[in-house]
């Protein structure tokens, strides 16, 4: 990665934090399934309508609409991602409870292999009165660096939603009910991004440290009575690029375990290791002792959208990764060389 490069990272990591300090509302809509339906939306979304999560996905962004709505703005909307192109508009949308609102919006179209959009990404922001403040107001700029964040971070876990059977809405559903984990981690990514410019190593970034922070997440968030986590990680510097897969991969790795590892069993044990190769780069252990892979089972699988992310974001490193089955349970071994490259 280059200076240049690293640079309008860490001003994207700034907008991102901007943004979370506005409250601004996310949306995600698949474009591929019928009605161009909602499958992710952020909980200052959820503050800002009234609707839950499970009131939104699935349903078109239109639902937020009312009698009184402009069929202007409506229509400009309407065109835009129909022509796949970024729109911004200022619409009166309605909360869950019948209130109105100024509602600002963004979309912007995230494009898939094919060179048509995969995905559209909304950004929405309720306008008050007097709402005219610079610390108030969604700024172009910080539009056009959140989008370039969108683009090069996010391209990777969306499109790896897109399933084999795009007719199967129900699976694809059930699948991206693990997008917020994987945003969450995308955000453990910025906020080291922010430490590292405090401590002027712009161009590096401890990936033991961010790794021990996302795999703490996990455990928290999915660990239970009975399984034990333990984490041993030496601190190990990485460029960014490279440190954003890694601790995908590792986040992916350890939800998987945490889920599926002791389905059957009330006890279990998982382990996770991060070493400082004495040649450079880093060696992750993730091992479990818990029921392993049942015969015939390939993991990571294109068959699940974990696996094509794991598979996806591999093919950016020039790593190996190794998944054998222990004594009991299963290990998963990554090797990750050290990019020297300017």
């Amino acid at each position: 990665m280059t200076t240049q490069q690293v640079n309008e990272a860490m001003e994207a990591s700034k907008a991102f934090a901007g943004f979370s300090r506005l409250n601004v509302a996310m949306v995600l809509s698949d474009p591929n399934q019928p009605d161009n339906p909602i499958i992710y939306v952020n909980k200052a979304f959820e503050r800002m309508t009234g609707y839950t999560s499970e009131e939104t996905v699935g349903r078109n962004c239109r639902f937020l609409q009312g009698e009184e709505t402009d069929k202007r703005d409506v229509d400009q909307l309407r065109a835009a991602i129909g022509d796949g192109h970024e729109v911004s508009v200022d619409i009166l949308n309605y909360r869950a409870n019948g209130t109105p609102f100024m509602n600002r919006i963004l979309v912007a179209p995230i494009f898939g292999d094919d060179g048509k959009p995969a995905f559209f990404f909304g950004m929405q922001k309720e306008l008050v009165e007097g709402d005219d403040g610079a610390e108030h107001r969604i700024s172009d700029e910080n539009i056009g660096i959140l989008q370039n964040l969108v683009k090069q971070d996010l391209a990777t876990i969306l499109t790896s939603l897109r399933e084999p059977d795009a007719s199967n809405f129900s699976r694809s559903v059930r699948e991206s009910n693990a997008l917020p984990r994987r945003l969450e981690t995308l955000q453990l990514v910025y906020e080291e991004m922010r430490h590292a410019t405090n401590r002027n190593t712009r161009n590096r970034f401890d990936l033991g440290t961010l790794i021990g922070r996302v795999a703490g997440a996990i455990a928290h968030e999915e660990g239970r009575a009975g399984l034990r986590f333990v984490q041993m990680v030496e601190s190990a510097e990485m460029k960014l690029d490279q440190s954003t897969r890694v601790a995908m991969i590792v986040s992916e790795t350890l939800h998987n375990t945490f889920n599926h590892a002791f389905s059957m069993q009330d006890e279990g044990r998982i382990e996770l290791r991060v070493t400082r190769l004495s040649s450079g780069g880093v060696r992750i252990l993730i091992s479990d002792d818990g029921e392993g892979f049942p015969p015939g089972v390939e993991w990571p699988s294109d068959k699940f959208v974990g696996g094509r992310l794991v598979r996806s974001l591999l093919d950016g490193l020039d790593a190996t990764l190794n998944v054998v089955r222990g004594a009991a349970g299963t290990v998963v071994l990554l090797d990750v060389p050290e990019d020297f490259e300017d």
